[in-house]
């Protein structure tokens, strides 16, 4: 076994992985979550401005 073929089975290994990771990520139940997350940076942090206000 040579170093050629580390790098093949290396490389199909992370090919799988990323195959893997693109399944989970479009499955539909993920899409609640994902769009929730989404949406966070269009909330207004209430603790936040509250907090800053009290420190000024």
């Amino acid at each position: 076994m040579d170093i050629n073929d580390f790098r093949g089975i290396l490389t199909a290994i992370i090919f799988f992985a990323f195959v893997g990771i693109w399944v989970w990520a479009w499955s539909s139940r993920r899409k609640a979550d994902f769009e929730a997350s989404a949406a966070l940076p269009l909330e207004e942090d209430q603790t936040l401005t509250i907090d800053k206000r009290e420190n000024v």
